[in-house]
Parts: C-alpha cells; sequence; structure tokens
C-alpha cells in the first residue's frame, strides 16, 4: 500500500492555526479511514492478530522523515524507533525506550535487518556543533551527548572548509558512532556474530532523495544506486550455525 501525503485544501505549513493544525490531522485519519482502509482491509485484519516486520528502523524524530514514504513500506513492514538525532545509547547506561525497542526487535520479533539512518539539515547534529543553543533544553543537551564521540572525531579529524561541510561529515559520523553503539547490546552482538542479524547505515538528503549507506569494509558512505551492490556496515560473522 502506497502512501499519499496529499490532502485538499491544506494551509500552507506553519501558517495555520492550532485548532487548523489538528483539524488537518483528523481530516486525514476520516479520509484514511474511509477511503485506504476499505481496501486495505485484509492486511489490517492479519496485522490486527501479529506483526512480522521486515527490519528496524532507528531514525531522527524530525517531521520531514517519514520512514514508510522514503522505502515504499506498508503496515507491517518496519518496526519504527525515532528519537532527537537518531541515537542509540550504549547498553547500560539507559533503560529507556531505544534499548527496548531494540532487544523487542531483535529477541522477540526476530528482524533480520537494522538500520540506522540519519538526515541531512539535522537540527540534533546542528545543536552538537553549538552546544550553546541547548542551555535552555537541558534534557536534548543530556541526549545528545551519546553523539560527543561523533563531535569529537569530526572537530579532531576533519579539515572541513565550511559549517555546511562539517554538518554533512558530523551527520555522517553520527551514525557509525551510534552503529558502535548499536553493536553493545547483547542481543545484536550475539546475532552479528551469528550471521543472523545485519545493519545498516543510512543519511538521506531531504532535497535530493538521496540514501548514502555506511561501507564498513572501506570506512565510506556510497550512494544507493539500482543495480550496484548494497553498501553494507555488518562485521563479518564469526559463527555459523
Amino acid at each position: 500500500m502506497s502512501f499519499d501525503p496529499s490532502q485538499p485544501d491544506a494551509p500552507p505549513v506553519g501558517e495555520e492555526s492550532a485548532e487548523e493544525a489538528l483539524q488537518y490531522i483528523v481530516d486525514g485519519f476520516l479520509r484514511f479511514r474511509q477511503d485506504i482502509f476499505p481496501s486495505q482491509e485484509a492486511l489490517f485484519k492479519k496485522l490486527a492478530r501479529a506483526q512480522s516486520p521486515r527490519a528496524m528502523f532507528i531514525t531522527c524524530a524530525d517531521s520531514r522523515i517519514v520512514p514508510e514514504l522514503i522505502t515504499g513500506s506498508s503496515p507491517g513492514d518496519l518496526f519504527v524507533t525515532r528519537n532527537v538525532g537518531n541515537v542509540v545509547p550504549p547498553y547500560g547506561q539507559m533503560n529507556g525506550g531505544v534499548s527496548t525497542a531494540i532487544e523487542f526487535a531483535v529477541s522477540a520479533l526476530g528482524v533480520q535487518h537494522i538500520i540506522l539512518c540519519g538526515h541531512s539539515d539535522c537540527g540534533a547534529m546542528k545543536a552538537v556543533l553549538n552546544p550553546a543553543s541547548l542551555e535552555r533544553m537541558p534534557t536534548v543537551k543530556a541526549w545528545l551527548r551519546h553523539a560527543e564521540v561523533a563531535r569529537t572525531v569530526v572537530a579532531e579529524n576533519c579539515a572541513c572548509g565550511s559549517e555546511h561541510e562539517m554538518l554533512g561529515v558530523l551527520t555522517e559520523e553520527n551514525v557509525v558512532a551510534q552503529l558502535d553503539h548499536l553493536r553493545t547490546h547483547p542481543s545484536v552482538a550475539s546475532r552479528l556474530a551469528s550471521g543472523q542479524l545485519f545493519i545498516h547505515g543510512w543519511v538521506y538528503d531531504i532535497e535530493s532523495c538521496e540514501i548514502r549507506a555506511y561501507d564498513a569494509d572501506s570506512g565510506e558512505f556510497r550512494p544507493i544506486v539500482a543495480g550496484q551492490p548494497l553498501p553494507m556496515a555488518t562485521p563479518r560473522p564469526r559463527y555459523t550455525r
């Protein structure tokens, strides 16, 4: 089932009242129930009893990133977790929603792929570059400490010519850092070691619709292109079953 984001008579984003903003969302639900749900009722009846997602998708809470839209996925295809900065805390530091979702996706749902996806023009990454902007947001500041390793890598190694270039490099390095954190989770580490789980690091460009994927062998991000091998962030398995 494809996702159609168009809604008739929608006011320009950012120029609507609070009442109009909510009504836009409610009207969308009513159209979904009337126009889309009936044609997909069999699918939803099946999903009402169980789920078996193709992949877990960890990405930013940014409103411009819609995993199902950019991957052409249907309900039931993706087990999605979103947070500010597409962060994955290292195992043991925080028994929170991200860690819980990872454990459930891997151990209970048996997902075979985890996609960690950053994006262009990320407000969280801009804040990492400018910590002073977070002084009035102490919980966001604390959360983004999980991206500090990426900031340090960029600050000490990138001869960036502009702030825009630095933001792009930081966005990629943050994906690499969060992949490293992901591998500290026991459920993930075990299945990576046995070749039962594959991890992927992506950066989605909002303006161009390009996705660059991390290639662990070369240490580089390369575009996902039809007909070419998919860059993989997964380490080689050490055990076979």
